[in-house]
């Protein structure tokens, strides 16, 4: 431990770091790449589902084929990782699975319903794997859920709630993010939502009626909270369209 005015000193470790190319949505590619690492690696004994891609278009807008690759990333590639993994771990009693879902994968918003569905999806993944781990009474492996607000990483550029609520809830800092789930992981907490008012919008969404609920989103600004991302990824596309004289 660091005394006042002192630098913590970690101590020194001869850590080896391995990176592997897979497209997760691809179940053929992350079963082989999932051997490569057993080989070369060893066995994994944490498995961190974060992979995620947005198509930014509104449904009647939006080419199948970018739906269907917002829900095998988002979702399906979370079998496929975890039917790789989870064998060993069962043998072992031993290992730990984190999905790092969203906020909207609680409770949805207007314009990105295969976000929407992926992130709805992966959530529902998740919370029947855990119960089917306790069922088998394997409580070595644990499971943590992280459902963050928006966080500015520039993937939902753009998106903005009501201005007078804003300050309250401006996007994430990606370091915070991260330290809040590697909090809840190391003390197998089963659950985070970043910030902790996201518990209370996913608590009245579940016992509000829906016009309700509207109303609530209405007023944070939430309802239409993804136009102005949408908007500026068209208007993107527009350009790059001009740009390669599509």
């Amino acid at each position: 431990v660091a005394g006042d005015g002192e630098k913590e000193v970690l101590p020194h470790c001869n850590l080896q770091v391995y990176t592997y190319t897979c497209d997760v949505g691809k179940r053929e590619n992350v079963y082989l790449t999932a051997e490569r690492v057993r080989k070369e690696v060893g066995e994994v004994s944490v498995l961190v589902n974060n992979a995620g891609v947005v198509s930014g278009h509104h449904l009647l807008e939006c080419p199948d084929e970018l739906i269907e690759r917002t829900m095998m990333v988002n979702c399906h590639a979370h079998f496929w990782t975890t039917k790789a993994f989870l064998p060993k771990m069962l043998e072992m009693n031993h290992g730990h699975i984190v999905t790092v879902a969203s906020s909207l994968g609680l409770f949805s918003t207007a314009g990105v319903e295969d976000y929407c569905a992926s992130k709805f999806g992966a959530v529902g993944f998740h919370e029947s794997l855990s119960h089917e781990l306790k069922a088998a009474e394997k409580d070595g492996i644990k499971t943590t859920l992280v459902c963050p607000y928006l966080v500015d990483t520039g993937m939902f550029r753009g998106c903005r709630i009501r201005k007078e609520i804003e300050p309250f809830l401006p996007p994430l800092k990606p370091e915070y993010c991260v330290k809040q789930a590697m909090r809840a992981i190391l003390t197998d907490q089963p659950m985070i939502c970043t910030p902790r008012l996201m518990y209370m919008v996913t608590f009245m969404k579940s016992i509000l009626p829906f016009e309700a609920v509207v109303c609530m989103y209405r007023f944070l600004g939430a309802d239409k909270c993804m136009y102005p991302f949408i908007a500026q990824r068209k208007q993107a596309t527009n350009n790059n369209e001009a740009k390669n004289g599509i």
